[in-house]
């Protein structure tokens, strides 16, 4: 696709192997915490943009980047965000934020390419959507298409990867494959399982994006790439049951599901909830082939070859058998969910404040104690009343939340800024505190707490806090109507996190 007026002015080219300063936005997201270590291994210095930099306090290579924070609808802090950079990564999108979405989509992509062109970028990254001709595209690839656009008007020389359906454990589009064929041996399906999709795993969309910062700088277009494989949604899912060694499904496909209905459904099976399900179901509608394979001009095939479906989906699974996701699709925010702080005192002015404050001594020592609340929800469950969570992860699921299906990322092993089930990891303090802000949908703002103490005779305790800041009467109303039930809930947690760590072995 050629680039739209006005032609970039050719940058500055860098000397051949000279480390660049790259600018990765969206890195608490899947693509963007995964491309970070892949270009230090590159030799290149690492900024990352973020709203929330606490995030990503635990990542490996925490460390060793440049961590600045902005919103990326913030002009002044994207600004100071480009300052120095010669390459910026943009992998921001607002995928689940609702019908606004392509505004905002819009609105973050002009600030990006205003700040990337007064600072002198060399050079624009984007990771975008494969573009079928024509066909009418769905509004989340109609919304990639535009960014794109905008990114590639912007003066800077600007490089487009359209992609179809990236494979490779934690994302929203394997996650969905996943389920949906290991959890239904048998499918009623709508008709877009029959259109033709031509899938790239992660490990080649990341080396096509790490490559990206050392085009020559005339090169200002968009590439599609892809695997080697082309196939429809249905064959995926045979093919994943190939892999996995799982039985033949049977696909029935019925022309009656709308895209809504689609999401529903998928939101029901998977861990995928409607509100990011419905784009990446309407998305499917489409034909998405590349019709070109312009990149290898630029950047060839390995010597292998670019992973074949079956291998693609192979190493996804054994990642995710091994607990070895290093991202997951849940590891971005969740689009309307309140940030704010823990309210505490003296500084909390906000209005009412409901504490449920439980501590129960114990035998076990702090380091096991802490170790079985890190090790909490996920397959393990939360200790007290298994009906009542799978409940109240189907209620929230009902209205549009996403339920307890996100689960862990690790099996053991937190970080700030993981999800866990309907809660987000908020604070963590290796050996003694654990905060997890609710992200389920409640009118109001809630806090769930296990702080590990010592006791002034040698012995341990485990206090565990539930806050809740109410929104307006039905806050009220909730916390009352749920109150009775707290005994048996937050009460039976304590004690069944107590009564495991004391377990011996």
């Amino acid at each position: 696709m050629a680039a739209p007026d006005p032609s970039p002015a050719p940058s500055p080219e860098q000397p051949p192997g000279a480390p660049l300063t790259c600018l990765v936005t969206g890195a608490t997201g899947y693509v963007g915490g995964r491309l970070v270590p892949e270009l230090l291994a590159a030799g290149h210095r690492v900024r990352v943009m973020t709203r929330s930099p606490e995030r990503l306090r635990d990542h490996p290579w925490a460390g060793d980047v440049e961590i600045a924070r902005a919103d990326a609808g913030d002009p002044e802090a994207v600004a100071a965000a480009c300052a120095g950079v010669d390459v910026v990564y943009y992998l921001i999108h607002a995928l689940g934020t609702g019908p606004s979405f392509e505004e905002t989509d819009r609105r973050t992509a002009g600030v990006m390419a205003e700040a990337a062109r007064a600072a002198g970028v060399g050079r624009l990254v984007y990771l975008g959507g494969l573009e079928p001709e024509d066909e009418e595209l769905s509004p989340h690839l109609r919304s990639r298409a535009e960014v794109a656009a905008i990114l590639l008007a912007s003066g800077v020389p600007t490089v487009a990867l359209r992609a179809a359906v990236v494979l490779g454990s934690g994302s929203a589009s394997f996650e969905m494959l996943r389920h949906l064929t290991e959890r239904l041996p048998v499918m009623v399906t709508p008709r877009w399982v029959h259109s033709r999709i031509q899938p790239i795993a992660i490990r080649d969309v990341l080396r096509y994006l790490v490559a990206c910062a050392r085009l020559p700088a005339d090169v200002h277009r968009c590439f599609d790439v892809g695997g080697p494989d082309r196939m429809s949604y249905a064959e995926m899912m045979q093919r994943y049951a190939a892999v996995a060694e799982l039985p033949r499904r049977r696909i029935l496909p019925v022309p009656l599901f709308s895209p809504s209905l689609s999401s529903h459904w998928v939101g029901l099976i998977t861990p995928v909830p409607a509100g990011i399900a419905r784009p990446l179901v309407e998305s499917l509608r489409n034909t998405v082939i590349c019709s070109e394979h312009d990149i290898a001009e630029y950047v060839p095939d390995p010597p292998e070859g670019l992973l074949g479906f079956d291998e693609a989906v192979r190493l996804a699974v054994q990642r995710v058998n091994d607990s070895a996701v290093t991202t997951r699709w849940a590891s971005a925010s969740v689009p309307g969910v309140p940030s704010d702080p823990l309210p505490t005192d003296p500084d909390w002015a906000g209005g009412s404040l409901y504490v449920d404050e439980r501590v129960r001594p114990s035998t076990a020592s702090a380091d096991r104690l802490f170790q079985v609340v890190e090790g909490i929800g996920g397959s393990r469950g939360w200790y007290s009343w298994p009906l009542a969570w799978r409940v109240r992860g189907w209620l929230d699921r009902a209205v549009g939340g996403v339920g307890l299906r996100r689960g862990r990322r690790d099996p053991d092993r937190l970080y700030v800024g993981d999800a866990l089930d309907f809660w987000r990891v908020e604070e963590r303090e290796d050996g003694r505190l654990l905060r997890l802000r609710a992200e389920m949908r409640v009118p109001g703002r809630a806090w769930l707490e296990f702080h590990v103490e010592h006791g002034p005779s040698g012995g341990t305790s485990l206090r565990q806090r539930a806050t809740f800041a109410p929104r307006g009467l039905s806050g009220h109303a909730y916390w009352w109507a749920v109150a009775p039930f707290h005994g048996v809930v937050f009460g039976g947690m304590l004690r069944g996190i107590v009564r495991a760590a004391e377990q011996p072995g």
